[in-house]
């Protein structure tokens, strides 16, 4: 299934580029011109894409306080240490046999 998604690709760009290539042989300034403008606006996505305006702006990590880290490591060992709740209520098994046939064929 995946190689013939790459074939139809290849084969894909292959014709666009043989286009392309026989549009600018023949002459056709026209075609090359009005592919020039998608081809900007698509360059012009790639590169907000990729270098985000809002990435120059962030504030650098400040390191926390010894203060600080004693706070937070204390807080961790309470979350390790209680990890099994405790619950007021309990089952009680019954006096009764459990008997497999006697249990519903659909739970």
């Amino acid at each position: 299934m995946m190689y013939r998604h790459a074939v139809i690709f290849w084969l894909t760009l292959a014709l666009g580029a043989y286009g392309i290539v026989d549009m600018l042989w023949k002459g056709s300034w026209g075609f090359l011109m009005s592919l020039l403008i998608p081809v900007f606006v698509f360059a012009v996505i790639f590169l907000l894409y990729k270098y985000q305006p809002g990435q120059r702006n962030r504030t650098p990590k400040i390191k926390p306080s010894v203060r600080t880290m004693t706070k937070t490591a204390s807080a961790r060992k309470q979350q390790t240490t209680n990890k099994r709740k405790t619950y007021p209520f309990h089952v009680i098994e019954g006096s009764k046999g459990k008997n497999e046939e006697e249990q519903p064929k659909y739970h």
